[in-house]
């Protein structure tokens, strides 16, 4: 008897260090992720996170990449990131992730800026300055395409997401693919030219919060219920409403009028069935089995994989595409839905 009340006892302990015990949200700024910077000021994540007697601990990452390779080494539980991006290096790496939320698709928030230049076409010979093997690195491959070029008609340099619009504006011949809030900064330099924008390959770079699939479902309801209440308050017509997006606009180091101008190249899904709409249409598919074949055709599956089938890649409706023995991506419309019909 006395054993078994010491086993309960620590049983007991154990579930209420597991509920008191921090998870880790990584963020970085992007016109599309300030509202978690805002949940987490106005206490609407320590509310979720109370609901569901848990505690987030909610992190600024300035270096977007780093902030995706500190989840996949576990420093993490979830991170903002986009559907290229989980793909090609959490679920790459072996780490099986869950798209909880689809917060919006870039419809002009990513670019191509140069100098002296007024098209696409006036990239051939440049060097251009980019986030490499990321959505910016896509966007450029789409852009060429499309314009009957290819890589080997420039050259690449890797360059992070924090720096890049200052070089940008530093180099008299400079060229650049990045996205907002840099976007906006470098457009603002003097002689550059928008030459391609996420708006000519919509629905194509979507913006998710993706969180580890072993971890607990309180902690996807508590980031679900925690995000689209901020997505209610920023469409408030009251003061809250302005004053959730002048938060944000000075989180991201824009004006905002600025701002407001990003989110307005930004298709931010504000109402959770707009989103589950999205998430559980025919599009999805079709977009992720083109950016799995761009992404294995630049080596980013790395040696182990022999075609672009390496990795699976579930859907809400059960299909998967690639290995459906190795799935490591999942894109769930289950959290969601529960926003949509207030079951959170």
């Amino acid at each position: 008897m006395k054993k078994l009340f010491v086993a309960l006892l620590l049983s007991l302990f154990a579930a209420g260090a597991f509920a008191q015990a921090k998870m880790r949200v990584a963020w970085s700024h992007y016109t599309g992720w300030e509202p978690w910077g805002y949940a987490q000021q106005a206490g609407i994540l320590d509310k979720w996170a109370k609901k569901y007697g848990i505690q987030i601990d909610l992190v600024l990452v300035n270096d977007y990449v780093e902030s995706i390779n500190l989840y996949t080494s576990g420093k993490f539980e979830a991170c903002a990131m986009t559907n290229m991006d989980v793909l090609t290096i959490p679920a790459v790496g072996g780490v099986d992730s869950t798209a909880v939320i689809i917060g919006d698709f870039s419809n002009g928030n990513d670019g191509i800026v140069i100098k002296n230049g007024k098209s696409v076409k006036d990239l051939k010979g440049r060097t251009v300055k980019l986030v490499e093997f990321t959505v910016s690195h896509y966007m450029l491959a789409r852009a060429l395409e499309m314009n009957g070029l290819s890589e080997r008609d420039l050259k690449t340099v890797n360059t992070s997401d924090s720096d890049i619009a200052a070089v940008f504006a530093a180099d008299p011949n400079g060229a650049a693919v990045t996205w907002n809030p840099p976007l906006q900064q470098a457009r603002n330099a003097k002689g550059a030219a928008l030459v391609f924008d996420s708006s000519k390959i919509p629905g194509e770079i979507i913006d998710m919060m993706v969180v580890r699939t072993s971890a607990p479902d309180t902690l996807k309801k508590a980031l679900t219920g925690a995000w689209y209440e901020v997505m209610q308050v920023m469409t408030s017509a009251d003061k809250s409403g302005a004053d959730a997006v002048a938060w944000m606009a000075k989180s991201s180091g824009a004006t905002v009028p600025e701002f407001k101008a990003q989110l307005g190249t930004t298709a931010m899904f504000y109402k959770a069935g707009d989103a589950v709409t999205f998430a559980t249409g025919a599009q999805l598919p079709k977009t992720m089995d083109y950016v799995r074949g761009f992404s294995f055709s630049k080596g980013l599956f790395g040696q182990r994989a022999r075609n672009k089938d390496f990795v699976g890649i579930a859907f809400p409706d059960g299909s998967v595409l690639g290995d459906a023995k190795n799935v490591k991506l999942r894109f769930s419309a289950e959290f969601m839905k529960q926003a949509a019909e207030g079951k959170l």
